[in-house]
């Protein structure tokens, strides 16, 4: 499997990790408050990280570019800001909007350069000649 899918799918198991956490914290304290930030700790961080992993692990050729890391990097650091300033600015802390704003936007980049990834050539990766059949 690719270096990058693992990457992805390590990185999701991680945001599940945090989604099921602000879960539990929710239903414990019967305050429900970080719903919006639980929600898209799991659908941005949890599924569609999984989603690009499984990708990447079909497609290793497009996981080798160097444009499929850079994806990689811009749409994580923009989630891996995204949670935390949801999360505190749907429980009290209305003036962090603007981080969410920011870190929306720099995912939703990352978004499409997957997007780009997706839709450029199949060219694949040169095998060794001892893989190659003959």
């Amino acid at each position: 499997m690719p270096r990058l899918a693992q990457l992805y799918f390590k990185t999701a198991i991680i945001f599940l990790i945090i989604g099921l956490c602000i879960g539990l914290h929710m239903a414990i304290s019967q305050d429900h408050a970080a719903t919006p930030a639980h929600a898209h700790t799991n659908l941005l961080g949890w599924v569609t990280m999984a989603i690009f992993g499984i990708y990447y692990a079909l497609n290793p050729a497009k996981a080798e570019r160097r444009l499929a890391m850079i994806q990689y990097y811009v749409y994580t650091s923009g989630v891996a800001v995204l949670v935390p300033a949801l999360y505190l600015m749907v429980t009290g802390r209305p003036e962090i909007e603007p981080i969410v704003a920011a870190a929306s936007i720099v995912a939703f980049v990352g978004v499409l350069l997957f997007a780009v990834v997706i839709f450029s050539s199949s060219e694949t990766v040169a095998q060794p000649n001892a893989l190659r059949p003959r």
